[in-house]
């Protein structure tokens, strides 16, 4: 009888299988620290084909950020339903975003940390994303805003700097959230729900909070 061949594998599930592998690794170990020896007994191939496949070092980092860069913004997507209150779309937003980085620390770390600590293009890659994920909370805050003024015209830049600074506060609560043992999602997400939407809140209700009127200060004699 002859040898019995084996099924190769499709050259999508390889790759697949090696951006597991690359994410976990650069995850971490950190992009400078990685190497593809590694990467590639991970991933339970040579490392040449690792090259064949995916070229360079530098073109799998991008590849391990373009895939998980996008895996997250579906899935923030993916958690809010736009027939909810402005609220509970928030919520349920932040706590897919949560979920997610929590069930994917080592690609949250590669998209929050590597990436963006290593310079062009990996940042830009990463820019990309997040201004994706601020353009859509921003529409999210946006909606509510102009249901509760009851006004249909409200200018988006009057919402786009809470946006970003709730994406900002989001993400830095995300890596200390993966970091810190027992705290799970949800208690992630409502730990910034009570961050944000308290403040939100009274916004949205014509309460916004005011800094105190400049004190004009002593003139020339001191007086």
């Amino acid at each position: 009888m002859g040898a019995v061949k084996t099924k190769r594998m499709p050259r999508a599930v390889r790759e697949q299988q090696m951006l597991d592998a690359a994410v976990q690794i650069f995850g971490q170990r950190g992009y400078m620290a990685a190497s593809m020896d590694e990467i590639a007994e991970l991933a339970g191939v040579s490392k040449p084909l690792v090259y064949l496949y995916l070229n360079s070092k530098e073109d799998l980092f991008t590849a391990c950020i373009r895939r998980a860069a996008t895996a997250l913004v579906e899935a923030v997507r993916a958690g809010v339903r736009p027939d909810l209150p402005a609220d509970r779309q928030l919520w349920e937003g932040l706590g897919a975003f949560f979920e997610h980085t929590a069930r994917h620390p080592d690609a949250w770390s590669v998209l929050h940390l590597q990436a963006r600590t290593h310079g062009e293009p990996f940042a830009a890659e990463v820019a990309a994303m997040r201004e994706e994920i601020v353009a859509f909370v921003t529409q999210l805050i946006l909606a509510a805003a102009r249901e509760a003024h009851r006004d249909p015209d409200l200018p988006e830049r009057e919402v786009a700097g809470l946006a970003e600074a709730l994406v900002g506060a989001a993400e830095s609560l995300a890596a200390w959230a993966n970091a810190t043992p027992g705290v799970t999602a949800r208690q992630a997400a409502a730990t910034m729900m009570n961050f944000a939407w308290a403040g939100l809140g009274d916004l949205m209700a014509g309460r916004p909070w005011s800094p105190p009127e400049e004190q004009a200060g002593p003139g020339p004699d001191g007086s």
